[in-house]
């Protein structure tokens, strides 16, 4: 089998007047030959006719590669060839991704080699850590798995990466040492790839749960006496996974792109997560002012009052439940609501109880109240006042400027209606069945609608005030903010961009794969996270670059075109597209200028791209 390769220039530098040739690489079997294929001239005779002979002889094998280009490669197969001896135990697929080399141009663009590196200058290592770096930010995208896993295939990828497992460990310990230097480097690099859209800036965490048999133990550092808490520890699990959990925070932009990260244990409250890494977001978002939004976890008074001391606006969710009664008289006495299109006075009563069919607008409107909810603040700072004529040193106070708006919905009044009424049929069912003591309480469990009858404790019954408290609620939902620049419908829009967080949550899980980590050292763990933190900011962007350009994709559209880029060598010279063209691989072709959406490719011309910047 043979091709022909690429054409060059071929002459003699040291003769006083050469002769220009036109050389081509002959590839025969595993040998490699050149061959003189076209003779251009000497260099005195083309000097009657050209000014420069030697550009001129370039500009001519430039030319006779664009044609042999636009013909295509002459291909011979030997069908008797076999494969080579191999001492391998096991055999191994030559089919190469391509996919990843869209991914490699944005990670070009953030310049992120720059800063693996910067951090390993001071370090003799006999690896290249700039290469792993790239490989586990790709591969938990293309194929995730243990990093024992991306050692074993890494064969797949163009580029051929080489390094081994114990390289990886290496790596990741060094990363560890600089993990807030890498997310604020992150978040700036990823502004040279897209603007990003900070006016608005959500928190939420969730848990990533670990199948183990106990949780990990503290202990104690032996040169600082320091007690070093374990990392996977028991905590509260919305599936009641009797698991070790790892907490994860995260803050996103309007884009639904990261920001920032911090791991914690499974057993630390969540609310104490927010402040100290908005902190740190302040420090590297542009001027630091941006609207805070979160749900109503994450939205303590204390939190509150951090972001209006510091200038910043803020958009929580509020729990009605746990208002005073002062402000529920004032949410259900039926007054002052108004319709959110158009402003005209409406009763609640009058939402619930008219015939969706006849009025399909108002079904799908909104009431709204506005109530003012400022509080007092006792500041962390004293001053002196003047009381009965002395000057006393005290606690010094402020207001913290807030309102409620609450929306009355008829749509979620009856789908809460039509979740509870189930929840009760399923109750008396328990009732009927078993014992409810076997059945876990919890908040939105059924067993919150039972109660002993009487005291007794073997006998129990449903909770008829317990319903008619709860169906209070329906249809109302409430948020707390200090906007006052803005509409009505314009605040209510913030929290409604929330669910692109917990989509970046179900990335991470499901299509980056998360968990498990595969590492008993806490350290490489968080490491873990945050390399699976890069490459889903690496998607996100990747997403939004095509969003911006009104084509959108599904994550499962996106991340399996690339997944499918794969290609089969012809000796190493020529390869062939295993893949089909796709509405999302021409828009990425488009964005990115990389023509990935060819049959064939020649080796040089991959490698043109490999390193196109």
């Amino acid at each position: 089998m043979w091709y022909n390769m690429c054409m060059k220039l071929m002459y003699d530098k040291r003769a006083k007047d050469p002769i220009y040739y036109v050389q081509v690489g002959i590839r025969n079997g595993k040998k490699v030959t050149t061959k003189n294929i076209a003779k251009i001239g000497r260099h005195s005779e083309l000097l009657k006719e050209h000014a420069d002979p030697l550009a001129y002889a370039k500009s001519e094998v430039e030319r006779m590669n664009r044609e042999r280009d636009l013909k295509g490669v002459t291909l011979y197969i030997d069908l008797k060839k076999k494969l080579a001896v191999s001492e391998d135990n096991t055999s191994k697929s030559t089919i190469k991704n391509i996919g990843y080399l869209f991914l490699d141009q944005i990670y070009k663009k953030m310049d992120i080699d720059s800063f693996i590196k910067l951090i390993f200058e001071d370090t003799k290592v006999a690896y290249d850590p700039t290469v792993i770096a790239r490989v586990l930010a790709y591969d938990r995208i293309i194929d995730p798995g243990s990093k024992l896993h991306t050692v074993n295939n890494m064969h797949k990828y163009f580029e051929d990466p080489l390094f081994d497992h114990q390289h990886i460990l290496r790596f990741m310990d060094v990363l560890y040492d600089h993990y807030d230097e890498y997310i604020s480097f992150l978040y700036k690099a990823s502004s040279k790839v897209i603007k990003r859209d900070t006016t608005i800036c959500y928190y939420d965490c969730t848990n990533f749960y670990f199948e183990k048999e106990r949780e990990d133990e503290d202990y104690i550092d032996l040169f600082t006496g320091e007690v070093i808490e374990g990392l996977r520890k028991y905590g509260y699990s919305k599936e009641h996974r009797p698991n070790p959990l790892v907490q994860m925070g995260l803050f996103m932009d309007r884009d639904g792109i990261p920001m920032s990260m911090c791991i914690h244990s499974g057993n630390k409250a969540e609310v104490s997560t927010v402040l100290p890494l908005e902190k740190e977001l302040i420090k590297v978002v542009s001027k630091g002012d941006f609207i805070y939004c979160a749900d109503a976890a994450l939205g303590s008074y204390d939190i509150r009052k951090f972001n209006a001391l510091g200038g910043r606006r803020f958009v929580v969710t509020q729990s009605l439940k746990k208002l005073p009664d002062t402000l529920k008289e004032a949410i259900f006495n039926d007054f002052d609501y108004k319709l959110l299109s158009n402003d005209k006075d409406i009763k609640i009563q009058t939402l619930k109880g008219f015939d969706p069919l006849s009025n399909i607008a108002l079904y799908n409107d909104k009431a709204y109240k506005v109530i003012d909810a400022s509080k007092g603040l006792v500041m962390p700072f004293y001053e002196e006042k003047i009381v009965d004529g002395k000057k006393k040193r005290m606690k010094a106070k402020a207001l913290l400027d807030q309102k409620l708006i609450i929306t009355f919905s008829r749509k979620a009044f009856e789908y809460q209606r039509h979740i509870r009424s189930g929840q009760i049929q399923r109750a008396k069912s328990l009732l009927e069945s078993k014992d409810p003591d076997d059945i876990k309480k919890g908040p939105n469990d059924i067993r919150r609608f039972l109660k002993r009858k009487d005291g007794n404790k073997d006998l129990y019954v449903l909770d008829e005030d317990k319903i008619k408290e709860e169906e209070r609620y329906d249809g109302f939902y409430a948020i707390a903010t200090n906007i006052d620049d803005k509409s009505i419908q314009a605040i209510l829009d913030i929290p409604h961009r929330r669910y692109k967080i917990e989509e970046c949550f179900r990335i991470t899980k499901t299509d980056l794969l998360g968990r498990p980590g595969y590492h008993y050292l806490k350290e490489r763990l968080i490491t873990h996270f945050l390399i699976c933190y890069t490459s889903l900011l690496l998607y996100r962007l990747l997403e939004v670059s095509l969003d911006r350009n009104d084509t959108h994709f599904t994550t499962k559209e996106i991340i399996n075109t690339l997944k499918n880029m794969n290609v089969a060598s012809l000796d190493d010279v020529v390869y062939k597209a295993l893949y089909t063209n796709s509405k999302s691989l021409e828009a990425m072709v488009k964005i990115f200028d990389l023509p990935l959406d060819r049959e064939y490719y020649l080796v040089s011309d991959l490698k043109k791209m490999v390193h196109k910047k």
